[in-house]
């Protein structure tokens, strides 16, 4: 799908960065907090599952309307968006398993299915799915919507594989790390296209990022490395600023910054 010229009267730039090697790095970090960080939450400060999800869904509610407003692309802010509704994108899975025990093979089909409606719907209204585009309000509503909905469904595919289909956690980590390998080299070399490959990467990225989280949060009986949810959830969490910080400074992955180069 090529890229549509915005609708008329749009008022703003465009609002996702790029996808440079930043962009996915940070994203692998940001579904593992995701992961460990709601388990921290959930188990070490005893929130409870629901007390953990009314916080996320707060602070996610704040920090999408700030993201909304902005004009531009902020990369403190969008990415604080991204690990908020990470967070929020795994309790709404574990929600469904544990408060209303429903499978995570019916949750997995569910949540593909409400993705697939999103992009229908998001396509049919705007004619793109390109993340190059998102300069109007709606295309932003569409793009964060179908963002909760892959940490929804990733999160209940992740859990499907490594849990109930007992592939452990490393072995889960390999298989989507795999995958995305295949949609790199369908796109560099096979010329895929770029938008079903950048949403199938997307997508598949946090299985991967809640299979290397709960691989080195969990305890060695489970199948982990036993470092707990707090040093791995501070590790990414410390990584991630690092490269916020970066990406602040120099502007790299700004779509109006790489035209102008």
């Amino acid at each position: 799908m090529n890229d549509m010229p915005a609708a008329a009267g749009r008022d703003l730039l465009n609002k996702v960065p790029e996808a440079i090697l930043f962009f996915w790095i940070i994203k692998i970090l940001a579904t593992t907090v995701g992961e460990t960080a709601a388990d921290f939450l959930n188990f070490d400060l005893n929130f409870g599952l629901t007390g953990t999800s009314i916080v996320m869904a707060g602070l996610l509610a704040v920090s999408l309307a700030a993201q909304l407003r902005a004009k531009r692309y902020v990369p403190w802010l969008y990415w604080l968006t991204v690990v908020l509704i990470s967070v929020v994108g795994t309790l709404i899975t574990d929600n469904l398993t544990d408060h209303f025990g429903v499978p995570l093979g019916v949750t997995t089909a569910a949540f593909s299915l409400a993705l697939l409606a999103t992009f229908a719907i998001w396509y049919a209204r705007e004619r793109t799915l390109s993340i190059h585009s998102i300069r109007t309000r709606s295309r932003e509503l569409y793009y964060w919507a179908a963002i909760l909905f892959t940490f929804a469904l990733g999160t209940a595919a992740g859990d499907l594989f490594a849990e109930r289909l007992n592939l452990g956690y490393a072995h889960s980590a390999l298989l989507f790390g795999g995958l995305i390998a295949v949609v790199t080299l369908g796109y560099y070399a096979f010329r895929a296209n770029a938008v079903l490959a950048f949403w199938l990467a997307y997508i598949l990225t946090r299985p991967l990022g809640a299979a290397c989280g709960d691989y080195l949060s969990q305890p060695a009986a489970n199948g982990g490395l036993g470092l707990g949810t707090v040093q791995t959830s501070l590790l990414f969490l410390a990584a991630i600023s690092g490269l916020v910080f970066y990406l602040t400074l120099t502007r790299r992955d700004s779509t109006e910054q790489r035209s102008a180069q």
